[in-house]
């Protein structure tokens, strides 16, 4: 009984062992590749702590003392942007908006002063040598009409040459006195005096100046009884329409105004009242002191309620076609001070930072001159968290220089 036993143990055994030969060697003919997994593709190798540089092969990194990190082929839909869960988006409050068309107009204010229109001006002066026998403005910025009478001269040297004139006209030869007569009109004499001498054939030795426009008189450099030389400045008169502002804006305003911009202009003085005017002039200086450029306004006043000396705000007027601009959201630029770039939703919860190229700034929009679509979703809330996140797995734009 017992020597059946063990024959029986034995025979157990010599079946397993031939079972484990047969399934060993059945395995060991297995081909090995298929139990290896295949080998990754590298894109390139790069320094964690310093994500925006990458490098074409393994080594140490020369920014810290540790070994390079490859970025593999099957990781570039993630480094094609950052993954943000929807329950994430909202835990961040998350904002996004398109990229659209819009007209950009850059809010204009400033102050100015009203000034006299230069352009304006006019001087009267004496025709001849004299004497002031009366003077009919006795004060400056005294208001005056258009002819007007200001001051009587008396000309005691024309009287020759008018006493020369009436006796060629006796002698009846038209030639001689064409001659004499245009010999009146080299010493200055006025067109009215000749006429007068020709009607009364007596010497005209007064004479009246007159203005030649509505104003007031900005200088009067004369008095009764004193002698003048001929061309000397008798008066100034200056206009009250139009009149000028010159006004001073930032240096960072001056893509704002151009020649021929259309201003509008208020007062204290009169409340509810518009002036309009137009930019005529970009003066060429800037104050050194104050870092201000420097404008000129040429502002209607036909009913002359402005004065000179007046403060002003002046703003631009609502320009009403205006070229469209790609714009988003102000606050949706972030700005390096290397460059500007936005947060891109490209769908399905990625997220891609993308250089662009700003303009101007107005009305809380940014204009994308390059590096955006219209239509395109850009990230207005919680970016700066996205943007850290986007550089830490080195997933940056890369800056052109």
């Amino acid at each position: 009984m017992k020597t059946t036993t063990l024959t029986a143990v034995a025979a157990v055994v010599i079946v397993a062992a031939g079972s484990g030969y047969w399934v060993g060697k059945k395995q060991s003919h297995q081909p090995i590749a298929a139990s290896q997994p295949s080998e990754r593709n590298v894109l390139y190798w790069y320094d964690p702590m310093m994500p925006g540089q990458r490098f074409d092969k393994p080594g140490k990194s020369p920014f810290m003392d540790m070994d390079l990190v490859p970025r593999y082929a099957d990781e570039e839909k993630a480094a094609a942007g950052v993954g943000i869960s929807s329950q994430q988006q909202q835990n961040l409050g998350m904002k996004t908006a398109k990229a659209e068309m819009r007209q950009l107009v850059t809010p204009f204010t400033a102050f100015a002063s009203v000034s006299t229109d230069e352009r304006s001006v006019s001087v009267v002066s004496a025709p001849a040598n004299g004497v002031v026998s009366k003077l009919f403005v006795k004060a400056p910025q005294q208001q005056v009409k258009k002819g007007e009478p200001l001051a009587q001269l008396w000309i005691p040297q024309w009287t020759t040459a008018q006493q020369e004139y009436l006796a060629v006209r006796q002698i009846g030869d038209a030639g001689l006195t064409r001659a004499a007569r245009e010999r009146l009109a080299l010493q200055f004499m006025p067109e009215e005096v000749i006429r007068m001498l020709e009607r009364s054939g007596k010497p005209q030795t007064t004479l009246t100046l007159r203005a030649a426009q509505a104003g007031y008189v900005v200088k009067l450099d004369v008095r009764e009884g004193a002698q003048i030389t001929a061309t000397a400045p008798l008066f100034e008169i200056a206009t009250l329409d139009p009149v000028w502002l010159v006004i001073d804006y930032p240096q960072s305003q001056a893509q704002s105004l151009v020649v021929g911009s259309k201003m509008v202009a208020t007062t204290e003085s009169w409340p509810g009242e518009q002036f309009h005017g137009t930019v005529s002039e970009l003066l060429p200086q800037m104050e050194t002191t104050t870092r201000t450029l420097k404008a000129r306004i040429v502002l209607e006043n036909t009913a002359q309620k402005l004065k000179p000396g007046m403060y002003l705000t002046v703003s631009r007027s609502k320009e009403p076609t205006r070229q469209s601009v790609l714009a988003v959201p102000e606050e949706a630029v972030i700005n390096t001070g290397e460059s500007s770039r936005l947060l891109l939703a490209t769908g399905d919860g990625y997220f891609r930072p993308v250089n662009v190229e700003t303009g101007l700034t107005a009305q809380g929009w940014t204009e994308i001159r390059s590096g955006l679509n219209a239509g395109d979703n850009v990230v207005t809330s919680g970016q700066f968290l996205i943007d850290s996140e986007a550089s830490l797995r080195s997933v940056m734009p890369e800056v052109t220089p």
